[in-house]
């Protein structure tokens, strides 16, 4: 591994300041996170005999998984195979993509989607009762399923919420924020503590004892202004890893979906999806002129990766000096039918996919990096792991494939499993927690780091503007050194986290001279061979970012 030189963003707390827990639970397993990866992780555990506490922020159905229009990809047609779902994600991965990981991925993948279907979740099928089978943006071949036309997250998450309520062994904390991990004498996760935030059965700051912890905390969309993420995903699991030592990576490559309904300037927060299940039924983008603007651009038109179609876009948004452009379904037949929900929200948005073209423009989506683990979802802090959006399993690269996120989700929360099953360790006390090292941003300062990362570090960067990011950035860490700052409370500990997750993705953005996947910089359009390497950070003793080359194929360089 090979040191690159020490970002500006300094005094980023290790621990958060808050109270003493003043109340307790035990399980064998803690899983932090209630989607799709959560809930596989706590069946599977289950299913080895181990109690398991799940923590959520929100209700136990609530999300970022529910909001999932696209669907869920496995090789399931005769005439496909392993190798070719491997290569359509290798090419969207631009050489950064793990292949054992992507091995695991599309050869296990399968067998956990029909693992789903036994657990309850019914798919869309044909006359015959066949599983549909469609086609998304990069995949080569016909091998998306989709429930509901266009509402498979809400039907994954109804079959998993109602096998976890049937089994009185898992305990749901809802409404609970994760704040800090805890760990044995040996340095091993032993727990987390966490604030319940007043509508759960206690009140207050509190911990949970276990054995091991999975974090499931799904993305970090909310550090940008708009996103399609929901308020949730707040990168809560990536600031706890990275304040517990844990080496995050790839965090530059933040996916900006196409197209997200562009709903008029200055508008925050959760944005509606326009699915690209859209384009894969023949919906295509137009500028003002009308024009047809991906002819030409990519081989699969609107069907390339979503990097690519999120570059063309944003090309001729500044070449036309536009907000957005324009979807054109309206030559797909049945399209209230087959897509029930995106009409809805667009009829919402005052806009009628039927008869009208459609607003759209790229918003955070999803982030291809985060805590890295290996095969079993372990990370580099024994004892805890990662699964979901909030891991970097090396599956997606420089860029996420369509679909391949709720599949990975299945695949590695059942190797997390697994591992539990024959690697967990007697219990042991938990070592009194360290003290806060730094105060907590006030919740006025959320708005400008989002503000700075949607400016600086979106879709489009640059040197200057990510010099200029990371002097604000390092201007509001600075401020948290001096004193306890902010009150603790939930919106100040979900601003501190913010800032440090996008310190450190600014960082990795600084850091990666090159334009490759969803990481594009204006500066050095091209890609190099010499980085094609993951970029790993640490956040040292001190609030100190680092960051480290690692070639691909490469251990991290932390021993378990």
């Amino acid at each position: 591994m090979t040191s690159l030189a020490a970002p500006t963003v300094t005094g980023l707390p290790t621990r958060l300041a808050a109270p003493a827990p003043g109340w307790e639970l035990s399980a064998d397993v803690c899983v932090v996170g209630s989607g799709v990866a959560g809930l596989c992780v706590a069946l599977h555990a289950r299913a080895a005999g181990l109690s398991v506490a799940v923590v959520t922020k929100v209700r136990v159905d609530d999300g970022s998984t529910r909001w999932a229009q696209g669907g869920i990809a496995a090789v399931l047609d005769p005439a496909d195979t392993p190798e070719a779902h491997a290569r359509d994600t290798e090419v969207a991965g631009v050489g950064l993509c793990e292949p054992a990981a992507v091995r695991a991925l599309v050869t296990e993948g399968p067998a956990r989607l029909h693992q789903l279907i036994g657990w309850g979740a019914g798919f869309d099928r044909d006359a015959e009762g066949r599983l549909l089978l469609t086609r998304e943006g990069g995949h080569t071949a016909d091998r998306i399923v989709h429930a509901g036309g266009d509402a498979t997250g809400a039907e994954v998450m109804r079959a998993l919420c109602e096998a976890v309520h049937a089994d009185p062994a898992i305990t749901l904390v809802e409404h609970a924020m994760v704040l800090d991990l805890l760990t044995d004498a040996t340095g091993r996760a032993a727990g987390v503590t966490l604030h319940v935030l007043g509508e759960g059965t206690e009140d207050g700051v509190g911990a949970v004892r276990s054995r091991a912890v999975v974090l499931a905390t799904g993305g970090m969309g909310q550090v940008y202004a708009a996103t399609t993420n929901p308020p949730v995903s707040t990168g809560d699991g990536v600031a706890l890893g990275l304040r517990a030592g844990a080496v995050a990576t790839d965090l530059e490559f933040v996916q900006f979906h196409p197209t997200s309904l562009y709903l008029g300037p200055g508008v925050r927060g959760q944005q509606p999806l326009v699915s690209e299940a859209l384009r894969g039924e023949g919906a295509v983008l137009r500028d003002d002129t009308g024009e047809r603007f991906m002819l030409g651009v990519h081989p699969l038109a609107e069907l390339a990766p979503r990097d690519v179609v999120a570059k063309a876009i944003t090309r001729v948004q500044l070449r036309d000096g536009v907000d957005h452009v324009w979807l054109d379904a309206r030559g797909i037949p049945g399209v209230a039918e087959r897509f029930p929900t995106i009409v809805a929200r667009c009829r919402a948005g005052g806009v009628d996919p039927v008869t009208e073209l459609v607003p759209v423009t790229p918003a955070a989506h999803y982030a291809s990096g985060g805590l890295v683990t290996d095969l079993s979802g372990r990370t580099t802090v024994p004892g805890l792991y990662a699964c979901g959006e909030v891991a970097c399993t090396g599956v997606h690269g420089a860029n996420r494939l369509a679909s391949n996120s709720l599949l990975e989700g299945l695949v590695f929360a059942a190797r997390i499993g697994a591992d539990l099953a024959r690697a967990l360790p007697p219990s042991a006390p938990a070592v009194a927690a360290a003290p806060a090292t730094g105060g907590l941003l006030d919740p006025a300062g959320r708005r400008a780091v989002t503000d700075t990362m949607s400016a600086r570090v979106a879709a489009l960067r640059s040197g200057t503007g990510l010099a200029e990011a990371t002097h604000t950035l390092a201007g509001l860490a600075a401020s948290l050194a001096g004193g306890p700052g902010a009150a603790p409370g939930v919106e100040s500990w979900e601003a501190t986290g913010l800032l440090t997750v996008a310190s450190a993705l600014a960082a990795a953005a600084t850091a990666r001279e090159e334009t490759r996947g969803c990481h594009w910089r204006e500066d050095h359009p091209d890609s190099e061979e010499r980085w094609r390497v993951h970029l790993d950070v640490r956040l040292d003793g001190d609030g100190r970012l680092t960051l480290t080359h690692r070639p691909v194929g490469a251990p991290v360089g932390t021993p378990w």
